[in-house]
């Protein structure tokens, strides 16, 4: 319960530093996406009006003749527009089109100015008051309802190149203000919905990140159990020889080589425990100095079965080889931890058959590697435990591995020195016919060398 704990608080920390970053990454993002839009759009408008005034402008300055004062020719090519002596009713989609069209699109609007800044003409809706400050360029103006207009404002001469006075041409920003507004809000109401996402988002994937860590970390919490476990019962088995022993008054000589006898047994099985526990850390960390040299797998098989001869006397199990290769198979790697890989698996196999049965190695190869068959007639091996017969201190059978005194070791050395070697092992099983363990090492291409 507490490593669960301790499991999602962590995940989420990593959940909320993931949405934090992405919130700040998403609002950078937005921000600069706003900014570009609303640069993009504005750029548009200034585009627009600078073609629309400049063709005016160009168009106007040849038709002009005295300063401030507009000639028919100019008043009859815009239609609509009413001078500042006429009372006009500004009808924008009635007033007909003139040449460039733009009197019938809402928010337009064109002004001409004498050179002291007053009103001349007007064509079009003008937002603002008649100013006396009259300069060329941009300038941003609002109406009584708070509408932006964007407005350029030119400098007209007479044919002759004499001032004439100023021509302002605008159009409405509303369209613009509109359009950025609705991208305003869709960023306010996005971002804490993208970051909520995000958050849920990131949850799951520190799941994922994190579930090897935590199976890993569930492992090490069940080795570090059974490692106490399997050391506790020696210590225990001293500790209780011990006092009985000091319960007894005087020993007599018989007694005392007895408890000598259990101290030594189960302090060779303690010291057993340690130096495997010391060699599986040492192959995992990779620290194990690993002895290569050229190895006779035909000599290592035959050695190995004679050795362990004792075990199937004493158990009545049949104990043989089978060498299924005309030559020598030759591998590079460390002899001693070669034969204890073999030998583990032989022991294993002689462990699990009963009286009676018959345990076979047999050695062959195929094209680049040497295949050592460990078969038994044993108990056999479930489907379900198959995936977990390598896992350190893992047991089929407790009860009978308690029995044969072993600590459920032997197999997750034997994977591990295959391991080191670039092989590999596999075991094919089934419950009641037996097992057969199969190593496969990579053979040496030139024993000679």
């Amino acid at each position: 319960m507490h490593q669960n704990k301790l499991f999602n608080q962590t995940r989420g920390r990593l959940a909320g530093w993931y949405a934090v970053v992405m919130g700040v990454t998403l609002s950078l993002s937005g921000l600069v996406t706003y900014q570009m839009v609303a640069y993009s759009h504005w750029h548009a408008v200034e585009q627009e009006l600078e073609s629309v005034s400049g063709t005016l402008h160009d168009n106007l300055e040849s038709k002009l003749r005295q300063p401030g004062k507009l000639e028919p020719s100019v008043v009859a090519a815009l239609p609509g527009l009413c001078l500042a002596n006429q009372s006009c009713s500004q009808q924008p989609g009635n007033a007909g089109r003139h040449v460039l069209g733009i009197v019938q699109q809402n928010g337009y609007y064109l002004r001409f100015l004498d050179q002291s800044g007053q009103a001349i003409a007007l064509l079009g809706q003008f937002p603002g008051e008649t100013s006396a400050d009259i300069q060329e360029g941009w300038k941003t103006v609002k109406d009584s309802d708070g509408t932006r207009y964007q407005q350029i404002s030119l400098l007209l001469k007479t044919a002759d190149g004499t001032p004439w006075g100023y021509m302002q041409v605008g159009r409405s920003l509303k369209e613009y203000d509109d359009h950025l507004t609705t991208l305003w809000w869709l960023f306010l109401i996005g971002l804490p919905a993208g970051i909520v996402l995000v958050g849920g988002t990131g949850w799951w994937l520190a799941g994922l990140s994190m579930k090897p860590i935590y199976q890993s970390y569930e492992r090490m919490q069940q080795f570090t159990a059974d490692a106490a476990h399997e050391l506790r019962t020696p210590v225990a088995a001293i500790r209780a020889t011990v006092e009985a022993a000091q319960d007894i008054h005087p020993l007599s000589e018989a007694e005392i080589q007895d408890t000598l006898a259990v101290v030594a047994r189960q302090n060779k099985r303690l010291a057993q425990l340690v130096q495997d526990l010391l060699l599986l850390s040492r192959m995992d960390q990779q620290t194990y100095p690993i002895k290569y040299s050229v190895c006779c797998l035909n000599d290592l098989v035959v050695d190995l079965v004679e050795e362990l001869f004792v075990l199937e006397i004493a158990k009545a199990i049949k104990l043989t080889h089978q060498i299924r290769v005309n030559e020598p198979l030759f591998v590079m790697g460390d002899e001693a931890q070669l034969s204890r890989l073999i030998s583990n698996l032989i022991t294993n196999a002689l462990q699990y058959t009963l009286d009676g049965g018959k345990v076979t190695v047999i050695l062959e190869r195929d094209d680049h590697h040497a295949l050592i068959h460990v078969q038994d007639t044993g108990i056999g091996i479930a489907p379900a435990n198959q995936t977990r017969i390598f896992d350190r201190f893992y047991r089929v059978n407790s009860d009978r591995s308690r029995h044969t005194g072993g600590a459920g070791l032997g197999l997750a050395i034997a994977k591990a020195i295959v391991k080191t070697h670039k092989g590999s092992l596999d075991v094919q099983s089934e419950l009641g016919k037996g097992s057969t363990f199969i190593i496969r090492l990579p053979l040496k291409s030139n024993a000679n060398s």
